[in-house]
């Protein structure tokens, strides 16, 4: 059956009579997305390095992320702003950071033009533009686009995921969050996790499993209509946490130190054809000590930090992985446009002597290292 439809603003197009049997009725036209129309997935990564996944050198395993880079494009000519915010309001809108008032973090705003943290309206988010074209819209994970102090429960909650575009958010607003007791927003109410760490509880996995409930409850009911999902992790932003086999599956990896891992993913960089056959390496950072130099509790140390953060990635990964693999199993991987990136690139954050607490380095605190 073909109802009669006509486009919201213009004449009713129904005929209306003295009774029902000299009448035709009419709808508004819904807005739907063209036939055929792609899915679209944005998984974002936070603090992740050109070097760190596998498919681009990194001895770090990613085989899920490897897969999609092998059945479409890789990028080896990609900028970012180097900072989280300013990166993220550039890919959902298409536009300048700086245009997008984020010269800085939305919790670094100076009230100065360009930066004082408030994105413009007349900047328009993809899940807005996608929205008006049918889609359903869903925002997972990291927010980082709102002013720092909108984000209470007295708002305003426009510049929030539902006041962007999205029809549908599961996660956190801030910068970063714990992995194993995070501070959870549903939508514009805050809320806590069903389960505790001990009964298994990570973020990773919950944003996983949100986002496919999400996709279901739709597609359940309407399996051709498109989403947009915006997919950003809290991984690999500090603090990385992950249970102990994964970065135990690390052990004694990168004892080399961070000069020999650095040489070793450039080299495989250029055997794959990422990096020209000509390219020369960049000379060592001055901030960073040479690995050499260190002593045998700091090599331990640090070697460990990095087996923490590769497990961490591998983690992520695998629960990539099963996203995607929910993808197939409803039919819909074919006919969905995914991209992988990452907000800013590695983060130093942890200064020269690395650290296992963030809140030091905001507060410019000088941590000393002690012998384990």
């Amino acid at each position: 059956m073909t109802l009669n439809e006509y486009k919201p603003g213009s004449a009713f197009s129904g005929v209306i009579g003295r009774t029902a049997d000299v009448s035709a009725p009419a709808w508004p036209q819904p807005n739907r997305a063209k036939e055929g129309a792609s899915n679209v997935l944005f998984i974002v990564l936070d603090d992740t390095g050109f070097g760190q996944l596998g498919c681009f050198g990194s001895p770090i395993a990613t085989p899920n992320i490897d897969a999609l880079a092998a059945d479409g494009l890789s990028y080896n000519n990609m900028h970012t702003t180097a900072l989280c915010s300013p990166s993220r309001s550039c890919i959902i809108t298409g536009r300048n950071h700086h245009s997008n008032h984020l010269a800085c973090l939305t919790n670094g705003s100076t009230g100065y033009p360009g930066s004082d943290g408030y994105i413009p309206f007349e900047n328009g988010f993809l899940s807005e533009t996608l929205l008006q074209h049918g889609y359903n819209t869903y925002a997972v994970g990291k927010w980082h686009l709102a002013p720092e102090e909108t984000m209470s429960a007295a708002g305003p909650y426009e510049r929030w995921p539902l006041g962007r575009g999205f029809e549908r958010y599961y996660g956190f607003l801030g910068g970063d969050t714990h992995q194993y007791y995070p501070e959870l927003v549903r939508d514009n109410s805050q809320t806590e996790p069903k389960k505790t760490p001990e009964e298994g509880y990570h973020l990773t996995v919950d944003l996983v499993e949100k986002a496919k409930a999400m996709v279901a409850d739709a597609k359940q009911v309407a399996p051709n209509k498109p989403f947009f999902l915006y997919f950003a992790l809290g991984a690999m932003h500090s603090p990385h946490h992950v249970p102990k086999e994964w970065s135990d599956k690390y052990k004694g990896r990168f004892d080399s130190g961070w000069d020999a891992y650095r040489e070793n993913v450039f080299a495989r960089q250029k055997e794959m054809g990422i990096l020209p056959p000509n390219t020369i390496l960049s000379r060592h950072d001055p901030d960073v000590q040479d690995w050499n130099s260190l002593s045998a509790d700091e090599k331990r140390l640090y070697a460990r930090m990095m087996e923490v953060f590769a497990g961490f990635l591998e983690h992520t990964d695998h629960y990539i992985g099963e996203l995607i693999q929910f993808l197939k199993d409803i039919g819909d991987y074919d006919n969905t446009l995914i991209m992988v990136i990452s907000d800013n690139g590695a983060s130093a954050e942890g200064g020269p002597t690395g650290s296992v607490n963030e809140c030091k380095f905001l507060t410019m605190f000088q941590t000393s290292l002690k012998p384990i």
